[in-house]
This record gives C-alpha cells, sequence and structure tokens, in this order.
C-alpha cells in the first residue's frame, strides 16, 4: 500500500480506473484532484516523464488578472480560477497550515507597467474596464508607482495598473502539494500513479468503436469513463499518433512556445515588493509575429525566424530570489539555453531596473538558474478544453501557453464537471474541440 508521500509504483498489468489523465503538470495534477475531491471516482495520472518536467516546472508563478482582458474569451476561466486558488489558500489557513509554506502562495499584487503616453492612456482604459468588472484596480502614476516600487526607474511617462489582490504561486511546490494529496486516495484504491511510462495508442471496442483503454510502454490501462489528454505542447502530436490508425481526422494545432527565466539566487541587495510586468508582454504573449515598433520591449526580432519576444517580468520568490523573465519564441521541441536570450532578459531588466546594471550578468555565474520550458501555444489564443469528436469519452486539457498555472483549478473544474455532467461554472463553449480546428 503506498503512502501519501510515495508514488503508487506502476504493475505491469491490466488495470481499470473510470478516469485516466495523461500529463502530469499543473493541468493534469489538477484535474485529477478535482476527480478525487468532487466524485467516488478512481484516477490514474500518467506520464512520459515526471511532473513538473515541461512547462509548469518552468514557470514564473502568476495567478494574474492583471493581464487578462476584461471580456475576452477567456476572462471567465481565468477569474473562476483565480477564487478557487484564492479559497484553496484560505481553506490551508483555515486548518492551521501556511499557504506561502505549502504553495509558495502569496498575494503581492501585480505592476503592470507603461513608459509611454499610449501605454499609459491603454493602462487607465483596462483599470477603468476591470474595475467596473468587479475587480480591485487602480492606476498609479509616476509619483505613486516609485512609492510603491523604489528600485523601479520611472518617468514623467512612467505608469502602472495595480491590481492588489492578484497572486503568486512556486509551481513545483503547488505541484508537489496537489500530488501529494492525490496520493491520499491511494491507500483507498482511487489513486494511482504511472510515471515514466509513455502512451502509445488507444485501445478501442470493437462493438462501439469507444476508447476503452490506453496502451503504455509497460501497462494496459483500462478507463470505465474518461480519458483526458493533458500533455501540454505534446498533446497534438500525441493524439495525432494515438489516432494514427482510426478514421477520425483531428489536427489540434498546439504547439511548442520556448521560453527562458533567469533566477537569481540570493540577491539580498535587490528588493521587490510586487510582481511586475512591462506592458508589451501582454500583446507578446497573444502574437507570434514581430509586432510593430510601438511595442514597449523593442526586441522583436526575428532570431533565426522564431518570431522571439523578450518582455520584461520580474517576481521575488518565496526564497527571495529573483525570478527574470521572458522570452517567448517558436523553436520546435528545443530546450537548449541560449545565452544570447539570457543576456536580452538581463539587458532588459536593466532598463527598468538601475541597479541591475551595476553588475554584469557574469558576476552571478554561480549563483543563477536558467530555467526552459515549452508553453503550450494555441493560435487562437485559447485552451482547448473539451470532448474529442467521435470519441465521445477521450477529452482534451490543453494549449494554455503562458497560463497553466493560473487557469489550472478552474480547467479542472470545468472538465470535471462536463465528464460528471455537473452544471457548467463557465461557460466552456470557447474551448470546445469541435468547429475550433
Amino acid at each position: 500500500m503506498a503512502s501519501d508521500s510515495e508514488p503508487t509504483p506502476a504493475s505491469h498489468s491490466d488495470q481499470t480506473f473510470d478516469v485516466l489523465v495523461i500529463g502530469a503538470g499543473i493541468i493534469g495534477l489538477s484535474i485529477a484532484r478535482q476527480f478525487l475531491i468532487g466524485s467516488d471516482l478512481s484516477v490514474a495520472v500518467i506520464d512520459k516523464a515526471v511532473p513538473c518536467s515541461g512547462a509548469t516546472g518552468a514557470g514564473q508563478g502568476y495567478i494574474w488578472m492583471a493581464s487578462k482582458t476584461v471580456g475576452s474569451e477567456g476572462w471567465e476561466l481565468a477569474l473562476r480560477s483565480q477564487k478557487l486558488w484564492e479559497e484553496l489558500a484560505e481553506s490551508l489557513k483555515d486548518q492551521g497550515l501556511d499557504p506561502l509554506q505549502l504553495l509558495g502562495w502569496k498575494k503581492t499584487g501585480s505592476l503592470l507597467v507603461g513608459r509611454t503616453p499610449e501605454e499609459s492612456d491603454k493602462l487607465k482604459r483596462m483599470v477603468q474596464q476591470q474595475c467596473e468588472a468587479g475587480l480591485r484596480a487602480e492606476y498609479l502614476s509616476a509619483s505613486d508607482l516609485h512609492v510603491k516600487e523604489p528600485e523601479l526607474m520611472v518617468d514623467k511617462d512612467t505608469g502602472a495598473a495595480f491590481l492588489p489582490d492578484d497572486s503568486q504561486l512556486n509551481a513545483r511546490r503547488a505541484a508537489e502539494f496537489l500530488e501529494k494529496g492525490n496520493r491520499h486516495y491511494s491507500s483507498k484504491g482511487r489513486y494511482a500513479e504511472f510515471y515514466n511510462d509513455p502512451v502509445i495508442s488507444l485501445l478501442r471496442s470493437g462493438s462501439s468503436g469507444e476508447v476503452e483503454a490506453i496502451k503504455t510502454s509497460r501497462n494496459i490501462l483500462h478507463s470505465k469513463k474518461a480519458i483526458v489528454v493533458a500533455a501540454g505542447c505534446w498533446s497534438g502530436s500525441l493524439m495525432s499518433d494515438l489516432l494514427r490508425e482510426s478514421e477520425i481526422v483531428l489536427d489540434i494545432p498546439v504547439k511548442p512556445r520556448k521560453g527562458h527565466l533567469l533566477v537569481l539566487e540570493n540577491f539580498n541587495s535587490f528588493q521587490l515588493n510586487h510582481g511586475l510586468m512591462e506592458a508589451g508582454y501582454i500583446d507578446h504573449h497573444h502574437t507570434a509575429v514581430p509586432l510593430p515598433s510601438v511595442s514597449t520591449s523593442g526586441l522583436l526580432d526575428d532570431h533565426d525566424g522564431q518570431a522571439l519576444s523578450v518582455s520584461m517580468t520580474a517576481t521575488m520568490d518565496t526564497m527571495g530570489n529573483i525570478v527574470l523573465g521572458s522570452s517567448r519564441q517558436f523553436a520546435g521541441f528545443c530546450t537548449e539555453v541560449e545565452e544570447s536570450i539570457v543576456n536580452r532578459i538581463w539587458g532588459r531588466a536593466g532598463e527598468f531596473f538601475p541597479k541591475l546594471r551595476e553588475k554584469p550578468l557574469s558576476d552571478f555565474s554561480q549563483s543563477r538558474e536558467v530555467r526552459v520550458g515549452l508553453r503550450p501555444y494555441m493560435p487562437d489564443g485559447k485552451p482547448v478544453i473539451g470532448p474529442v469528436p467521435g470519441l465521445a469519452n477521450v477529452f482534451l486539457a490543453t494549449g494554455h501557453e503562458g497560463e497553466g498555472l493560473t487557469m489550472a483549478l478552474g480547467t479542472a473544474e470545468m472538465l470535471a464537471d462536463m465528464v460528471l455532467g455537473n452544471p457548467q461554472k463557465v461557460d466552456s463553449t470557447p474551448f470546445a474541440v469541435h468547429g475550433r480546428f
């Protein structure tokens, strides 16, 4: 019998579960958790590697509404997810536990910084819309912003949208917390993990054509209720492989969008009070090609046809490390560190924080980490959440790009409600597979 701190070892045999979840990132683990706490179904999580080996482990940890557009198709899902994260943090406090320790959760608030009159006008409109939508938000002038963040360079044209209720998480801690919580159900026979065990094929019933099991490198796992593909940027290619010998034609255009983050450890001479992001980040988040020069970053170029963008993001994690980002580029499934991009991130951060220009990046060679992850990018900017046409018991949950952590709990709730036939808390229509591709 597995304890709640050790994974259930995969046995080399046929096993049956109600729900199979393919992918052990923040989305997959959250979906497994939702079924476990919201029903009496049994769940298995399958991954070709281990948790946090994809985009989740390389993320910066935002739970931010500052970068979301009021009324957009993802707005309600992000808002619902933020509420669920807050409820989880509060429930831990009610139990006498520390969400900072367990999740790396802290309500730092976020600042979306603009440095031109055009950006300031845009931020003022955003703040007005956010307030009308029920969020706490305010526009900060240069002098007010300087009080909030003394390290930030401001001039007369600098301003920011400030959302005090935005928060941060440590993605790895959050994933570990979810995984540990899921493992409590192992002793009840309701949960198992199959890691380092790639999915090879779907096994369909000869009579109904319904998918009844998946074959992995070591096991055959049967499903009585649903199979959920939540494999991040690998979801599209995985579905293509799984459907290759079927009559179903489905092209999920999710593709990897590479990102670098620079982590400076124990940088005690520098203090950030909030999470910061430059206004141009929003445009770069949803754009796959270089933008006009109106963009704040000024660092978009073709980079060997990879449509590279670099925008300033800055947070301070629970250990006092500074996390600087971020880059976006299309480079296939390559996860190699590119020092030229790391240098651009450092240079861009220095344009906002003069103190960072006091030392060359080479001085931090022994106290830095570079995280590289592959965000699951969708061309229309929306995740895919819902059943696969022609395979009623197979569901997709992918394509969140850089918002997987933000939207994880809301996505899990939406997907579980679909499978269980519960009323939807958020309209799932914009995220449906059917009619999108």
